[in-house]
């Protein structure tokens, strides 16, 4: 029943821009409503800070996932993700994974070493310390979000085509891919907005129907932000929405 922290997960890992620039700066905010239907079941925000590693200045991106009224009476979620990521490169430094799901709970830090394409992870609730190894360019959950927001060339990309990134997670670096479906105008609360669609390739059985059962709309400006999540899940589905937004660094184009 990890429902809102999964897609929480995959709200954060499926943002894309093409431009050499980066698609955000420190001070970007914003916010989307978790919902069954016109029942809201929690809310997922993300932002961009100012922070420095070894005297370097780097972006702190922050991620809180939570549930609210009744939902968190029969399913509580408290999720914080943090990524300390390097300016230039866009490859993490350091992440910090502190959640509770209903019960289910982890306390972790990550600290990369890119010269040695090695990750310390330190468990705080195990009192455990291992050190992986991980490929060249591995982003973290909240740093493959960023990364693929400055991805080369995306707006290129043609229906059928997908991306392919590696990214830590569980102790385990996986191949984290995103097939490419198609652009669409969808209607907002902001208006209507063009969208390009994506659906990443997810673990079918345990929670979602079948392996592409998550579908993505992305929005087909400068941003690249999420609009709009869809989960078809193994019992029901689930959806969400873009509730607000501020400090973007390109303007957030809407159809009048």
């Amino acid at each position: 029943m990890k429902k809102i922290a999964l897609l929480l997960i995959f709200i954060t890992t499926v943002s894309f821009d093409s431009q050499k620039e980066d698609a955000f700066a420190v001070g970007e905010w914003f916010k989307f409503r978790i919902h069954y239907g016109f029942v809201n079941a929690g809310y997922a925000t993300m932002e961009v800070k100012d922070a420095s590693i070894n005297n370097k200045r780097v972006f702190h991106v922050v991620g809180k996932g939570y549930t609210t009224g009744m939902s968190r009476f029969f399913f509580k979620v408290d999720d914080l993700y943090e990524s300390y990521i390097d300016r230039e490169t866009g490859n993490p430094y350091q992440f910090v994974r502190k959640i509770n799901e209903g019960g289910y709970t982890k306390n972790q830090e990550g600290f990369f070493t890119p010269s040695a394409n090695k990750i310390l992870v330190k468990d705080y609730k195990h009192k455990t310390e291992n050190t992986f190894s991980i490929p060249k360019n591995t982003q973290d959950i909240m740093s493959t979000f960023y990364y693929l927001r400055n991805y080369p060339n995306i707006d290129k990309i043609k229906p059928g085509e997908s991306v392919s990134i590696d990214m830590f997670f569980d102790d385990e670096t996986t191949k984290f891919k995103l097939k490419f479906i198609g652009r669409e105008d969808i209607t907002t609360k902001f208006g209507v907005v063009s969208t390009m669609i994506f659906r990443p390739l997810v673990q079918s059985g345990r929670v979602f129907k079948e392996q592409e059962s998550l579908t993505v709309w992305i929005s087909d400006d400068d941003n690249k932000l999420p609009i709009r999540i869809k989960a078809s899940l193994a019992v029901g589905s689930i959806k969400a929405d873009l509730e607000a937004f501020k400090g973007l660094k390109n303007p957030f184009k809407v159809k009048q």
